[in-house]
C-alpha cells in the first residue's frame, strides 16, 4: 500500500506494508484525511508528543471503512463508515484504537466531511465545555479563530449556549467571514486595540472564557480581556510557545488558567472525551449545524502541495486529502 512516510529528504509516497491491528484497533480502508498544523510542524523537524522524526508515517485524522477488527473492539463492525484520529492516517490503510473512533453520524456526510473533524470536535468539546465549563449565556472569545479548529470552537459555544461570542483573527478577509459561524464581534489580535474593543463590547467587564490557540504575544492581552475570575484554556500556541506573563495582573483578575494537550492524556482519557463531545454534539453534527467549511482538497499524491498550502496560513477551514 502506499503511505506518506517522512524522510531525511522530506515527504515520500512509498510502498509500505498494510498494517495489522492490535486487539484494540481497527484497519481501516481509508478515504479521506484531514491536515493539521502539528503534522506540519512534524513535517518541519518537530514531535508531536512522541510522533516525529524519520521514517514517521504521517497523518493524525482520517476517515474511511473498517476491514478488520480486533478482538477487543466495542461498538464497530466490518463496513462500517467511520472517522479517527491516531497515527500513520496518510495512506491507503491504518490501525487506530476503537476509542479513538466515531461512526461517521450521516449518511450523506462525505468522507473529506468527516475526515476534517475528529480532532476539531474533541479538542473545542473538552476546552469549552470539560476544561472551559461554559455556562449559559457566558461570553467566550476564541483566539485564532479562523483556523479549522477555531471555526469549530465558535460554532460549538454558540450551540452550547454561550451569550456574546468574540472571535480575533490577523486576516481581513478571514474576519470578513467569522460571522456566519457565530462570531458577534472580530477583532484583529495583532491590533493593539483589541482588548479595548473586547471591553467595550462587554460593559468593560471582559470575557467569561478566553480559548487560546495563539499564546506568546498575546499572554498578557488575553488577561486584561478577561473578567475578574474569567478562565482562559491554553489551546495552541501559534503566535510563540514562550511569551511575557504578567503575574501581578493574572493574581489581580484571579484568573483560572487551564492548560490542555492530547499529548499526555491516556488512551482511556481520550475516549471519555469522546464520549462526552458525543453525547453533546452528534445531534448537531448530524444535522449539519455544526460544520467544517472545505478551505481545499487535494489527492494523497499532491500531500506536498497540500503541506505548502497550509504553511502559506491563506485557508479559511480544512485542508483535505482524498485517498483514491
Amino acid at each position: 500500500m502506499k503511505a506518506a512516510i517522512l524522510n531525511a529528504d522530506g515527504i515520500a509516497l512509498i510502498e509500505v506494508d498494510e498494517p495489522t491491528p492490535g486487539v484494540h484497533e481497527m484497519l481501516v480502508e481509508v478515504r479521506a484525511c484531514g491536515l493539521n498544523r502539528a503534522d506540519l510542524l512534524i513535517t518541519q523537524g518537530a514531535f508531536h508528543g512522541h510522533t516525529g522524526g524519520a521514517g514517521t508515517r504521517l497523518g493524525m485524522e482520517w476517515s474511511g471503512t473498517v476491514v478488520e477488527i480486533g478482538t477487543a473492539v466495542q461498538g464497530f463492525a466490518i463496513g462500517d463508515r467511520i472517522m479517527c484520529s491516531g497515527v500513520g492516517g496518510w495512506a491507503e490503510f491504518a490501525v487506530c484504537d476503537w476509542r479513538r473512533a466515531s461512526l461517521i453520524p450521516a449518511d450523506n456526510m462525505t468522507f473529506e466531511q468527516a475526515a476534517s473533524l475528529p480532532v476539531a470536535l474533541n479538542t473545542m468539546h473538552d476546552a469549552l465545555i470539560t476544561n472551559g465549563h461554559l455556562q449559559n449565556g457566558e461570553s467566550v472569545m476564541i483566539q485564532g479563530a479562523s483556523s479549522g479548529v477555531g471555526i469549530i470552537a465558535l460554532q460549538i459555544a454558540k450551540k452550547m449556549g454561550a451569550g456574546q461570542t468574540i472571535a480575533s483573527s490577523t486576516n481581513a478577509s478571514r474576519r470578513a467571514r467569522l460571522g456566519a459561524f457565530g462570531a458577534d464581534l472580530v477583532v484583529d489580535s495583532r491590533d493593539p486595540a483589541w482588548v479595548n474593543q473586547v471591553l467595550e463590547a462587554t460593559g468593560g467587564k471582559g470575557v467569561d472564557l478566553l480559548v487560546d490557540q495563539i499564546s506568546g504575544y498575546v499572554a498578557n492581552q488575553n488577561m486584561a480581556a478577561t473578567a475578574l475570575k474569567g478562565r482562559i484554556v491554553n489551546v495552541g500556541r501559534l503566535g510563540g510557545m514562550k511569551g511575557e506573563f504578567n503575574f501581578d495582573l493574572h493574581a489581580l483578575r484571579r484568573i483560572n488558567y487551564i492548560g490542555v494537550t492530547f499529548r499526555t492524556r491516556t488512551i482511556e482519557e481520550v475516549h471519555a472525551i469522546n464520549l462526552a463531545m458525543q453525547a453533546d454534539l452528534w445531534p448537531l453534527v448530524e444535522a449539519g449545524d455544526i460544520m467544517m467549511p472545505e478551505a481545499q482538497n487535494f489527492a494523497l499524491d499532491e500531500v506536498q502541495e497540500a503541506l505548502e498550502h497550509m504553511n502559506d496560513n491563506k485557508h479559511f477551514g480544512k485542508i483535505t486529502l482524498t485517498v483514491a
